[in-house]
């Protein structure tokens, strides 16, 4: 039996990840370029999901300028919120299972502990509203959905935290890092992983499917200073430098948008529902930076 699942956001980090997985014979993956597919515009989007019948749609695509967003609220819910409220009224149309990609940033830290998929949401910034209203929208539109939360993550694509601490690692011989927030630092590899086996669980057998919310991050737990302290680690006997690494408090290091100090999120759901265990985040971070080393792609 072949499936074909339509991949929204191919070239994001988790987007490029899937595109370049192993995958099992017979599931083929369909990615459309932005050029193609325009999430601001409505009819692209009903064009695009009726183009065929798709196993399943996984929307790996986000506006994700966190700070940017406070200025670009508008751009923010368009891509967001709107694009993914009407994926999901097109695929329940069609009784295409949607897998969505949040966020922890539906939280507001002040839990003290991680947060369990039934935990209210209190977003406190920009971005974090946007992906809200898009999970509100996935959930209404569509009840073949899968919402999969997850927190921090890096690869060897686009910008994110792992490359700009490598890039810095090389230029500066002090570094000052976060201390003060907590979340799960997560590889795009493994959320894409973790995407593509749900897609063929639910894209198999759509009517047996577990949909829901779920959380998914590296296992384990760290700050951004210990995060940092973890890459430069890892990377200096490659690149032959181990610059200090200094902690800083979030009140030391102002952002446009407000940051939650403490979003580590509880994966025990998405384990029983689909037998999906997260690898230690020390683990799968040793594994990117093997390969951006390699590259030398630090940009």
């Amino acid at each position: 039996m072949t499936m074909r699942f339509l991949l929204i956001g191919g070239a994001g980090q988790v987007g490029a990840e899937l595109r370049a997985l192993p995958r099992p014979q017979g599931v083929e993956i369909s990615a459309p370029t932005r050029a193609e597919l325009d999430l601001t515009d409505a009819r692209a989007i009903t064009r695009m999901v009726a183009e065929e019948r798709w196993s399943a749609v996984i929307n790996a695509a986000a506006y994700t300028e966190v700070d940017r967003a406070e200025s670009e609220e508008e751009t923010a819910f368009a891509v967001n919120a709107q694009a993914p409220s009407q994926l999901a009224a097109e695929t329940a149309k069609r009784g295409i299972p949607l897998i969505h990609i949040s966020t922890d940033y539906v939280f507001n830290g002040r839990k003290g502990a991680p947060y369990a998929e039934s935990d209210g949401t209190d977003p406190v910034n920009a971005y974090g509203r946007s992906k809200l209203a898009g999970e509100t929208g996935v959930r209404d539109a569509n009840p073949q959905h899968i919402i999969l939360r997850t927190s921090w993550v890096y690869s060897p694509y686009r910008k994110n935290f792992v490359k700009t601490i490598l890039r810095l690692a090389t230029e500066r011989d002090r570094l000052t890092v976060v201390a003060d927030q907590r979340g799960c630092p997560t590889a795009a590899h493994d959320i894409a992983k973790a995407c593509l086996d749900m897609a063929i669980a639910s894209g198999s057998r759509p009517e047996r499917a577990s949909y829901g919310t779920y959380h998914f991050a590296g296992a384990g737990e760290a700050s951004w200073f210990d995060f940092a302290v973890a890459i430069v680690a890892i990377a200096s006997g490659r690149l032959g430098r181990s610059p200090e690494v200094a902690p800083l408090k979030t009140s030391e290091y102002p952002t446009a948008a407000a940051r939650a100090p403490d979003t580590r999120l509880d994966c025990t759901a998405v384990a029983r529902a689909f037998g999906i265990n997260p690898r230690p985040w020390q683990e799968s971070l040793e594994t990117t930076i093997d390969r951006l080393i390699t590259t030398r792609n630090f940009a």
